[in-house]
C-alpha cells in the first residue's frame, strides 16, 4: 500500500525566528548575545555577500558561544529552551498543517539545518521525526563548535532524506520550506509549499 509523507523545514517554516539565535539569547543573555554578534559581524557580512558558506559561520557562532561546554549541560539547556521558549515562536498555521497530516495518518519529518540538540525535544513533544545537523564533541564530550558531518541544508537535505527513506514507497510527498536551502527538497515533492505559512 502506498503511503504519504510530509517533510517540513524548521527555521522560518515552522518557526517565525531563527531557533539557533534564540537559543543563544536564552542561554547567554542579551549582553553576551549582542556583543557576540558584533564580534561575528565580519563573518556574517561575508556570508550575506556569498563569500562564506553558512556552515562556516554556524561553526564560528557555535564555537564563540558554546565551545568547551559539556554536552550534557548543553542538552539540558536545549531541552529547557525547547519546552519554555521555542513554542512561543512556532507558527500556528504550521501547527495546523502538522495536525492535518497527523489526522490523515501521514508520516511527518522535520528536516533542518539546525542541530538536533534543540529541535529534537520539540519534535518528540509533538510526535514528529527529525533529520538534522549533528554537532561534534571531543573525547571528553565537550562541544567543539564544529559540525559532525555536513550541514543539513540544500542538496544535503535530499541526501539525508534518501538515506533514511525509500521515496518510491510513498505515493504522495509533501514538502514545506522557506529558503533557497529548501529548494532541492521541494523538488522531490508531489506537493510543494514555499513560504506557505504567513503568520
Amino acid at each position: 500500500m502506498k503511503k504519504t509523507i510530509a517533510f517540513f523545514d524548521f527555521d522560518g517554516t515552522i518557526t517565525r525566528k531563527d531557533s539557533m539565535l534564540e537559543l543563544i539569547r536564552y542561554a547567554k543573555g542579551d549582553v553576551h548575545y549582542f556583543t557576540g554578534l558584533i564580534r561575528l559581524s565580519p563573518w556574517l557580512i561575508a556570508m550575506k555577500a556569498g563569500l562564506l558558506k553558512n556552515e562556516k559561520v554556524k561553526e564560528k557562532m557555535l564555537a564563540l558561544y558554546f565551545k568547551n561546554i559539556p554536552l550534557s549541560e548543553f542538552n539540558e539547556t536545549c531541552l529547557a529552551f525547547s519546552q519554555k521558549v521555542l513554542p512561543s515562536f512556532v507558527r500556528k498555521y504550521a501547527l495546523k498543517a502538522i495536525a492535518f497530516h497527523k489526522e490523515k495518518g501521514h508520516e511527518i519529518v522535520v528536516v533542518t539545518a539546525s542541530a538536533e540538540n534543540w529541535v529534537k525535544p520539540w519534535c518528540e513533544m509533538n510526535s514528529i521525526k527529525i533529520i538534522a545537523t549533528q554537532l561534534e564533541t571531543d573525547m571528553d564530550l565537550l562541544i567543539t563548535g564544529k559540525l559532525r558531518g555536513l550541514n543539513c541544508n540544500g542538496d544535503e537535505k535530499v541526501n539525508r532524506i534518501k538515506s533514511a527513506y525509500n521515496l518510491s514507497d510513498f505515493e504522495e510527498i509533501y514538502c514545506y520550506g522557506d529558503s533557497a536551502g529548501d529548494k532541492p527538497m521541494l523538488e522531490i515533492a508531489t506537493h510543494s509549499f514555499y513560504r506557505h505559512f504567513k503568520d
